[in-house]
């Protein structure tokens, strides 16, 4: 917990509005002999994780699910790419990095061991139910009457990506951006509450709800990978290990497909 209260520290000096900093639920007993001595084996052990603010749910699902099953305490900062760069940066501590994409793991690659993919992330054009405005593909995010929020480019990779495809068709300039966001479910949010009429966010973060993804080939040039990053700083290698392998397990991939996502293979 040291760590976590200098991180804490360091982030109100940068003044910056961080995520939510959560431990998992309690133990649960073993359901076999052999996951009830690895549960022993990690008990009391910690580990500290970065995750970008568009995957609270399903990885605060996976993290839950670990601590049932091995009994060690995961901690997770949730925040913007920008954010969780610049405290990796700043503090130099954590176990783990779930990046929105790869490209996120760029600035901070001195402090990157290794990584690997784990689910697409795959970005989507929303609007309302019932597409009121009869919106077919990004091209009509030109249309009068047509107001959009995005990701903040500088903050998001979800607001690099719409960034990217209004360019590559070149309606950037003519898109009406109203507002733009730090987070995916900031963006989700300005859509939901009808302070927009359409949005690019990624796929997870409309699943299930009253809103509509268009149907459209527009972002498929677009789609991302989530990687899990061990970093250089890592002071529970027992733990990440187990972590990291619980990532590939059934349980994990399960969780991961129920919000939206989807698998590599």
């Amino acid at each position: 917990m040291k760590r976590v209260k200098k991180w804490l520290a360091v982030l109100l000096v940068a003044g910056m509005a961080l995520g939510l900093v959560t431990g998992c639920s309690s133990n649960t007993e073993s359901k076999s002999q052999d996951t009830a001595k690895q549960g022993t084996a990690l008990s009391g052990k910690n580990l500290f994780v970065y995750c970008g603010a568009g995957m609270t749910k399903p990885f605060g699902e996976i993290t839950d699910a670990f601590k049932a099953e091995t009994g060690c305490e995961v901690q997770v900062v949730y925040a913007n790419a920008a954010q969780i760069q610049n405290q990796i940066q700043t503090t130099q501590e954590g176990d783990l990095f779930i990046a929105g994409s790869a490209d996120e793991l760029t600035p901070v690659k001195d402090m990157v061991k290794e990584s690997k993919n784990l689910v697409k992330h795959i970005p989507v054009l929303a609007v309302k139910s019932g597409n009121p405005l009869g919106i077919t593909g990004l091209n009509d995010l030109t249309k009068d009457g047509v107001e959009v929020v995005l990701g903040d480019a500088d903050a998001t990779p979800i607001g690099k990506i719409a960034n990217k495809a209004l360019t590559d068709l070149g309606i950037l300039g003519n898109v009406n951006v109203i507002a733009r966001a730090a987070t995916a479910p900031e963006i989700f949010n300005a859509l939901s509450t009808d302070e927009c009429n359409a949005i690019i966010v990624w796929k997870e973060n409309v699943q299930g709800s009253t809103t509509e993804i268009v149907k459209t080939t527009d972002l498929d040039a677009y789609v991302k990978t989530v990687p899990a990053a061990s970093l250089t700083c890592s002071q529970n290698p027992e733990a990440l290990g187990e972590f990291l392998t619980f990532l590939d397990s059934e349980k994990a991939k399960n969780i991961w497909k129920s919000y939206g996502y989807e698998l590599l293979n």
